[in-house]
């Protein structure tokens, strides 16, 4: 299959890749690590809600009134299933477009109780209202028909991401026990608990939330349903449970739904426990409205251990591509702030539309619209995600408008080719998956943008003014001197490109056009394109992507310490493999550590931007601080002796702590991240911008639980 694959990516390459005017370059070695679950840069994902893509196995559709095999009911169980997805990927459809994930429906038992609302019944179609996060949702087939699908999939050299909301169960009533199905959370079939009859205090009962600060949303109720208590030990371990038995059978990635809605440390906890045993590449939803920039999104995907749904890209997108509120100008700003204020810009998973938004494409708009959108995200930063039917020019509102039945898998409409052309391009050219991005060309309409890794290149201009051309005259590059054909073949309207002495000869880029020429060529020096997972302990596996490393074994640096020897697990030309060697005085410490490789050459790297390793394996502790009475705009922070809990640098401090919903004010409290079985010294700061006012006394110290989660209670020290 590995041989295979490299054919396949080298076809590609021979055919899509530059023509020169003196002989062809030798072509860069394809990325072809299609097991690699740590890294998706090179990956095109294609979201799918299961019920409304395909149904392959109409015996396991819902009975009664729960189901309509027409779709018109779209609140009602349409029939799509994994078999459905099965079917499409053995035809030839994902692989034609150049899709190399699939990104599926929460998999597990959703209830089955249709819920009224206003008169209308509502089903658990789209898969969020769980009930056993441990057994498959039966509407969607069976244990072993799932594991046909992961093995369906990698076969065609294709991964599987899984959405999981462990944030909530079902609808659910404070009031009534009797309506819908309370709530209630199951474990492979043993009730667990019920939202109305809550003896030990799994679940929130705070009311829901009115999304107004941060802390309301995390501890109060999503809409109407039942808000788990994840400093609960039972619920902590539940769901590490949970997790692991989907990611034991083949799981490659995960779609954690509403994080901003569930406490940071507990998800960085929970991050821990999976990367202890599976690398897997995970993304949360985090949404963020328009023209909506959040410093808390930024912190959660630098420190978390995951990365997040760009919705700043999407809603960017959206507004210059499709709505004509923003200009050129606003992309090229967007571009740039997500790469100052992301740590992993190109971990950031990309779309122009979701499942929680109106379809990009609108009744009786230009295609042409959706097409530039569809390649400028195809060829910029970040993983792209594309919603299934975007390729088809769905339309939709809001839910559930958007999330009808495909109409068609037609192989011809222009998205789809559009797709196609330049989805294996991200295998082929590691500008792509690994570039930085240089702003070429701009105006209110026209953008023309550099990706750059090592020595290739990609060049990718764009006009969305539908009815005239621009003059383009000056234009720099760093593609090498030569002809360039357009990679969309002038799908687009897009034609070739001459350059000599790095500029590009003048030229007209058409009206509505999109053009994309590239380069690529084997790196001389070794250079890393990425590392995976960004969070780390000792012991678990560190992933490295990029070009040029070698076949011999060679260092890998993880700041100052060597990792060689037995701990290098792989080491191939474009991948390594390590595990991260043990917390002591001759391994590394715990902290913030930039990645650099040297090949048994001898040769240096660049550097990629710091990881964290933590402490040691992770449990999640609540920290309350009462009676400590503030000034206005000044607010309580935790610091202490680990990195976890900022190692006393004020800077790094966690906070500012919470003192409204489970704890009100004078009381502070905030859910943290520490390392199992660790006796740490604390303490509590007031701090109101560069001033800093400590509580008295000597350091306090804690051991930390060895598993399960842990609650320290503390009067403020004068």
């Amino acid at each position: 299959m590995k041989l295979l694959a490299r054919w396949t990516a080298w076809l590609i390459t021979v055919s899509t890749l530059l023509l020169v005017w003196s002989s062809p370059p030798v072509q860069a070695a394809p990325d072809t690590a299609v097991t690699n679950t740590a890294n998706f840069s090179t990956d095109v994902i294609y979201q799918i809600v299961t019920d409304r893509f395909h149904d392959g196995n109409p015996s396991n559709n819902p009975a009664g009134a729960s189901f309509d095999g027409t779709c018109s009911n779209l609140k009602l169980y349409c029939g799509g299933d994994w078999q459905g997805i099965i079917d499409k990927i053995n035809d030839g459809y994902f692989t034609g477009m150049g899709v190399t994930a699939l990104w599926i429906s929460q998999p597990v038992e959703n209830i089955f109780t249709a819920i009224n609302y206003s008169g209308i019944n509502n089903t658990s179609y789209h898969g969020y209202w769980a009930r056993d996060f441990k057994k498959p949702n039966p509407a969607f087939g069976s244990l072993s028909e799932f594991q046909q699908l992961i093995a369906t999939a990698h076969a065609k050299h294709i991964k599987v991401i899984i959405d999981f909301a462990p944030n909530h169960t079902s609808p659910a009533m404070e009031t009534d026990p009797n309506f819908a199905e309370n709530g209630k959370l199951y474990d492979n079939g043993t009730l667990v608990a019920g939202y109305s009859n809550d003896p030990t205090a799994m679940y929130h009962h705070n009311g829901g939330t009115d999304f107004s600060t941060v802390e309301n949303g995390i501890y109060r109720n999503l809409f109407d349903l039942a808000d788990f208590n994840h400093n609960h030990p039972a619920i902590d371990q539940y769901f590490k449970d949970a997790i692991q038995m989907w990611l034991n059978m083949g799981v490659d990635g995960i779609r954690v739904d509403a994080v901003k809605h569930m406490p940071f440390g507990w998800q960085k906890n929970w991050m821990s426990s999976i990367y202890a045993t599976s690398p897997v590449f995970t993304f949360g939803e985090w949404f963020l409205g328009v023209n909506e920039v959040s410093a808390d999104n930024h912190a959660f995907a630098n420190e978390s251990g995951m990365s997040l749904l760009d919705f700043r890209f999407a809603q960017t997108v959206r507004q210059v591509f499709r709505d004509n509120t923003q200009s050129m100008h606003s992309l090229h700003s967007m571009i740039a702030g997500t790469a100052a204020d992301y740590r992993y810009v190109n971990d950031q998973v990309t779309f122009i539309d979701n499942h929680d938004m109106d379809r990009f494409h609108m009744d009786n708009s230009n295609k042409r619209k959706l097409d530039q959108a569809l390649a400028f995200t195809l060829t910029s930063r970040g993983v792209p995600a594309l919603y299934y039917g975007t390729e088809q020019y769905m339309t939709g509102g809001n839910d559930p408008d958007n999330r009808a039945r495909i109409p068609s898998f037609s192989t011809n409409t222009t998205a789809y080719q559009i797709m196609g052309k330049l989805a294996p391009l991200r295998k082929v050219n590691p500008a792509f998956g690994y570039g930085t991005t240089q702003e070429r060309w701009l105006n209110d309409d026209v953008f023309i943008f550099e990706r750059k890794f090592g020595k290739s290149v990609a060049l990718v201009a764009v006009n969305r003014n539908l009815s005239s051309g621009v003059p383009i005259n000056g234009l720099l590059t760093s593609l090498p001197n030569g002809q360039y054909v357009d990679s969309l073949g002038g799908l687009l309207n897009g034609a070739g490109l001459t350059v000599a002495n790095r500029e590009a000869s003048p030229f007209t880029l058409a009206a509505g056009a999109v053009a994309v020429w590239h380069y690529t060529t084997p790196e001389v020096e070794p250079r890393i394109g990425h590392v995976g997972p960004t969070m780390v302990a000792a012991g678990n596996t560190l992933t490295i992507d990029g070009r040029a490393f070698g076949t011999q074994k060679g260092t890998v640096y993880l700041g100052g310490t060597a990792i060689t020897g037995a701990n290098i697990l792989a080491w191939e030309d474009s991948h390594i493999q390590v595990k991260v060697p043990p917390l002591n005085s001759a391994g590394a410490g715990a902290g913030r550590y930039e990645v650099k490789i040297q090949t048994a050459n001898s040769a240096l790297s660049n550097v990629y931007p710091a990881i964290e390793v933590l402490t040691g394996p992770q449990v999640h502790v609540r920290f309350v601080i009462q009676g400590a009475q503030t000034t206005f705009g000044e607010n309580v922070y935790l610091s202490g002796s680990i990195p976890e809990l900022g190692a006393w640098n004020l800077n790094k401090a966690i906070g500012p702590m919470y003192n409204q919903v489970v704890y009100q004010y004078p009381n502070w409290y905030m859910d943290v991240s520490v390392p199992a079985n660790t006796t740490i010294e604390y303490k509590f700061v007031k701090k109101q911008g560069s001033s800093a006012v400590w509580e008295g006394g000597s350091n306090r110290t804690y051991t930390t639980p060895s598993s399960g989660t842990g609650t320290v209670v503390v009067n403020w020290q004068q």
